[in-house]
C-alpha cells in the first residue's frame, strides 16, 4: 500500500511540475508549500542553526527551482531534486564565506524532571558531536538520517558516488559512537 501511495504522490507532483512549467504559478506554489519546511530544515542544519541564512538560501533555492523546472526530468523524487539545488546554493554561499559559522545550541532551558534534563543534554551533545564531524561526514549523516533520504538519494543530492557516501556515513557513525559512548553507559544505567 505505501508504494501505491508513493506512486500516486509522485504522479501528482509530476502533474504539478508540468502545470508549473506551463506558467501556472499556483501549481508551483503548491510544490513550494509541500517542500519548504524540509528544504529549510536541510539548510538550517547545513548552516549550523543560522535560521536567517537558511531561509535566505531556501528562498534562493526555490527561485532557482522555478527558473530551472525544465531541468527536472522526474527520474528522482522532486524533493531529492530540491535538496540538491539547496545543497548547491549552500555550497556556493559557503565558498564565499571563509569565517567559521558560529555553533548554536539555542541554550539549554531548565527542566523540572531529571529525565527531561538528561534527554535535553543527550540531544545537545548529539548535535554538538554531529557538528564536530568532518564536513563530508556531517552532511552525509544529515541527509541520510535527518532528511530520511536513502543512500542512493543522498549520493545524488550531494553529487558523490554511492560508495563514497556509504563510507562517509560509516565513518561518521563510528566517530559519533566513540564520542557519545559515555551517554550509552549512563542511559543504560
Amino acid at each position: 500500500m505505501p508504494a501505491a501511495c508513493d506512486e500516486a504522490q509522485h504522479d501528482e507532483v509530476l502533474a504539478l511540475v508540468q502545470r508549473a512549467r506551463g506558467g501556472d504559478v499556483g501549481a508551483f506554489g503548491v510544490l513550494v508549500r509541500r517542500h519548504q519546511s524540509a528544504v529549510r530544515q536541510q539548510l538550517r542544519r547545513l548552516t549550523k542553526g543560522d535560521t536567517m541564512l537558511a531561509d535566505d538560501l531556501a528562498q534562493d533555492s526555490f527561485v532557482q527551482a522555478w527558473t530551472g523546472l525544465a531541468g527536472f526530468r522526474g527520474e528522482a523524487r522532486f524533493s531529492t531534486w530540491l535538496y540538491r539545488i539547496a545543497y548547491h546554493r549552500f555550497l556556493m554561499h559557503a565558498r564565499g564565506v571563509r569565517d567559521e559559522m558560529p555553533l548554536s545550541d539555542g541554550g539549554s532551558p531548565t527542566r523540572e524532571a531529571a529525565s527531561e534534563e538528561v534527554d535535553l543534554a543527550v540531544r545537545i551533545d548529539i548535535e554538538r558531536a554531529i557538528n564536530r564531524l568532518p564536513e563530508a561526514e556531517r552532511v552525509a549523516i544529515d541527509h541520510c538520517f535527518r532528511l530520511d533520504l536513502s543512500h542512493e538519494e543522498a549520493a545524488e543530492v550531494l553529487g558523490v558516488p554511492l560508495g563514497t557516501l556509504k563510507s562517509q556515513v560509516a565513518r561518521g557513525k563510528a566517530r559519533l559512537r566513540e564520542w557519545l559512548a559515555a551517554w550509552q553507559t549512563e542511559v543504560q544505567a
